[in-house]
């Protein structure tokens, strides 16, 4: 007679445990209350408990979700990343308005956020970015892929434009897009120090003037 292995009651292999609710919300809720730390004070600077205090959790469990905190600060930069991406991706990507006027739509919603929190939060990239040479390797290599990420995306919308007849043929997208980060970071950390949106403005301005086709 054959004899069937019942296996149904074993764990198959290859497929990962399911995390519960709570140990999914849990993750959730300190990877938010780690953006708004970090948005704010940086990550050398920023302590554990604070975070852990903000939202209840105890400091023995938070080590259950990360073994260590880099590794908490590597899950929230990752966290930040992907928030960040979506939201260029609905100014950027919204194709009833013209690309020019997405990126500053981009720009002053963004304004609009820095007034909101009484420019006590930055940008948690830029941030990261003024301390990069205390951070580890996989820091530094996550921001300059993060960098990446959101250049892409400005590229793409400006490639757009210059389709158009926006703004001059002859820029390097490329570079253009580039330059608009490394711009708007200091613009944003500027902001900060005098408590106002007009660096910001100012730079949106100056950027665009400096692309925009030039008309006789």
């Amino acid at each position: 007679m054959l004899h069937v292995l019942d296996t149904s009651n074993k764990p198959r292999r290859g497929r990962p445990k399911k995390q519960s609710a709570d140990t999914l919300d849990t993750r959730e809720a300190l990877l938010r209350a780690g953006m708004q730390v970090l948005t704010e004070s940086g990550f050398t600077r920023s302590g554990i408990e604070p975070i852990l205090k903000s939202i209840g959790v105890p400091k023995g469990s938070f080590y259950h979700y990360f073994q260590s905190k880099e590794a908490f600060g590597l899950a929230v930069l990752s966290r930040y990343r992907r928030y960040f991406e979506t939201k260029l991706d609905k100014f950027l990507l919204d194709g009833a308005i013209a690309p020019l006027e997405r990126l500053q739509r981009f720009a002053q919603d963004a304004q609009d956020g820095i007034v909101r929190h009484e420019f006590k939060r930055g940008c948690l990239v830029g941030n990261l970015e003024q301390e990069s040479s205390l951070l580890s390797e996989a820091f530094q290599e996550q921001l300059q892929a993060t960098y990446q990420s959101w250049q892409v995306r400005v590229a793409n919308c400006l490639l757009e434009s210059q389709k158009q007849g926006e703004i001059d043929s002859q820029c390097n997208i490329n570079d253009v897009s580039q330059a608009f980060w490394i711009g708007w970071e200091g613009a944003v950390h500027r902001a900060r120090l005098v408590k106002s949106t007009q660096p910001l403005s100012l730079f949106m301005v100056f950027f665009i003037q400096a692309i925009r086709k030039k008309t006789n």
